[in-house]
């Protein structure tokens, strides 16, 4: 079993088909059920309901791996909790197909020996040009009990974790990478709470999307997009280029 990162595809047939047809990714014709890609947030194909949608989560759900996500701030939120939910490797997840999964918020959970901390959300910088209940939905921003069941997880592991999977970053690199994109740093709550858990976590690495590119911003910190890493191979390339450098 392989575990696999990748970045926002924002319900897009042009991003998921692209990224992972077998002419683009070839290695995905090798893979297994037991294989799991993992979608950093944005992930977007539970949006409407329209035949195109039903069509592309099947297209995903043939695909010969798992396919995880947690959710971003481009989600339709209130039908993503309306999906059966069920346990899935200690974790609850929403089940969008048999084989596509909702990571839910602050769950940790075990593939295959290597345990993971998914924490979806974050706030659209874009909101003042989306429509509540249409195109953006307040629950993009994790509850206070939501924040409080990722700690209660975190107890249960002693706060210790292989890796972690956001869509938001925490404040301290959120900032930075605001800056670099020309958007407002608005340092909002989930950034800090995520600052928090960076602060107080044992993890050999954490992956966010939301900010649309792919870079290690330091040695345990993975911004994903485009490119689809091993989770467990990519740490070991950040380490080799830092000692290189």
């Amino acid at each position: 079993m392989t575990i696999y990162v990748t970045g926002d595809v924002h319900g897009r047939a042009e991003y998921g088909s692209s990224r992972f047809a077998f002419k683009n990714w070839p290695l995905g014709r090798t893979l297994t059920r037991d294989d799991v890609v993992i979608v950093a947030g944005d992930f977007g194909f539970v949006w409407d309901g329209s035949n195109a949608e039903k069509y592309w989560l099947d297209w995903l759900g043939s695909k010969p791996w798992t396919t995880c996500f947690v959710d971003g701030n481009h989600e339709n939120h209130r039908m993503l909790a309306g999906l059966p939910a069920r346990v899935w490797n200690g974790g609850l997840v929403h089940e969008a197909r048999p084989h596509v999964l909702h990571l839910m918020r602050g769950e940790v959970f075990d593939i295959d020996g290597l345990t993971v901390l998914a924490m979806g959300g974050a706030a659209s910088h874009d909101r003042q040009y989306r429509r509540e209940g249409r195109s953006w939905w307040p629950e993009e921003m994790p509850s206070e009990e939501e924040m409080g069941h990722c700690r209660a997880s975190l107890d249960r592991v002693g706060w210790k974790v292989d890796y972690v999977v956001t869509h938001e970053a925490p404040a301290a690199l959120a900032e930075g990478l605001c800056h670099e994109l020309g958007r407002e740093y608005r340092d909002d709550q989930l950034q800090r709470f995520l600052g928090e858990l960076d602060g107080r976590i044992g993890y050999r690495a954490w992956f966010f999307g939301h900010y649309h590119g792919d870079k290690w911003c330091d040695a345990r910190h993975r911004l994903i997009y485009r490119d689809i890493v091993p989770i467990e191979d990519a740490v070991s390339s950040s380490r080799n280029l830092l000692e290189a450098l």
